[in-house]
């Protein structure tokens, strides 16, 4: 004679199995996830030279930068040798506290000044955005990075030396190589070089276009930026906005 099962009490569901303990459930799953940090610029650089002899230059296009910034947010530049440059505080979009810099040290010693700069006011390096130009970026384009190497850019060496890392955020103007030479033979006289007159209404255009992205980077973050404005160019002869053209691996000089 088989065995009775026992009764089955109706109304009563079997205990389910601890799945957590054998493995079949993340706990995690519906854990908040902490969002990214935004990198907020709080010192803004432009790298040049001092002196009449190189303004207006292709490598001073961080000097013009600077100054578009200090003009429309109505902060005045005045020289401070503790800082050893054109130093403004102000505030940018949506009252935000920003500090401006022209280093005047020279291109090669940048780095000088924007340690100054960084230690009197215990600013981290991820909170300096520097400006400067780029021979492999065309006339018409910028390029926001959050870290990268200096690329043999001589201002940009120098301040990475100096701030000891080269995590921290950067806005690369395209000048456009030089024409008809080898890049190598005939930078430096490019680089010193003044804009063209058509190179000179794109620039306005770009200065522009470069005062819009660092307001951004100072309101939502600078990835945010960079996700706008890193494919926009400036078409010359045209009076439409910026259009989007593929991007292309650009390196600094």
């Amino acid at each position: 004679m088989q065995p009775v099962p026992p009764p089955v009490a109706f109304g009563c569901d079997p205990p389910l199995p601890n799945l957590a303990a054998i493995g079949l459930l993340d706990m995690t799953a519906n854990a908040s996830v902490t969002p990214p940090t935004l990198v907020i610029p709080q010192l803004i650089v432009g790298l040049g030279n001092p002196g009449s002899k190189y303004d207006q230059t292709r490598h001073n296009i961080g000097f013009a930068a600077i100054d578009a910034l200090a003009d429309r947010w109505q902060i005045p530049l005045s020289e401070n040798r503790r800082f050893q440059g054109y130093v403004g505080e102000g505030w940018g979009p949506q009252r935000r506290k920003v500090r401006l810099l022209k280093p005047q040290t020279y291109m090669n010693a940048s780095g000088q000044s924007i340690r100054a700069v960084t230690d009197w006011f215990k600013l981290p390096p991820q909170s300096v955005l520097v400006v400067y130009d780029d021979m492999d970026l065309p006339v018409g384009r910028i390029r926001l990075r959050l870290a990268g190497s200096a690329g043999g850019h001589n201002g940009m060496k120098s301040t990475i030396a100096h701030l000891g890392t080269q995590d921290f955020p950067r806005l690369r103007i395209g000048i456009g190589a030089p024409q008809g030479q080898p890049v190598d033979r005939d930078a430096v006289s490019h680089v010193l070089g003044r804009f063209s007159g058509a190179e000179t209404a794109i620039m306005n255009q770009v200065l522009d276009q470069v005062v819009a992205a660092i307001a951004l980077s100072l309101t939502e973050g600078v990835a945010k930026a960079m996700s706008l404005y890193n494919s926009l160019s400036i078409v010359p002869n045209s009076p439409d906005p910026p259009k989007q053209r593929s991007q292309s691996e650009p390196a600094s000089v």
